[in-house]
């Protein structure tokens, strides 16, 4: 359980920086792809702080 939450951590923050990347090179849309990547990253995040605490 504790491999498979660490998996998606990484994978979210891993997609969460290439969407901080993506908005600066895309002509639309730039706010809501940086805030998904806030988004991700955020999760990345809260996924290890609430799950793997014990």
């Amino acid at each position: 359980m504790h491999i498979l939450s660490f998996v998606i951590a990484m994978a979210a923050f891993v997609v969460g920086l290439w969407l901080f990347g993506l908005a600066f090179t895309v002509t639309a849309w730039q706010g809501p792809i940086f805030f998904g990547g806030i988004l991700a990253v955020s999760a990345a995040i809260a996924i290890p702080v609430h799950v793997l605490r014990d």
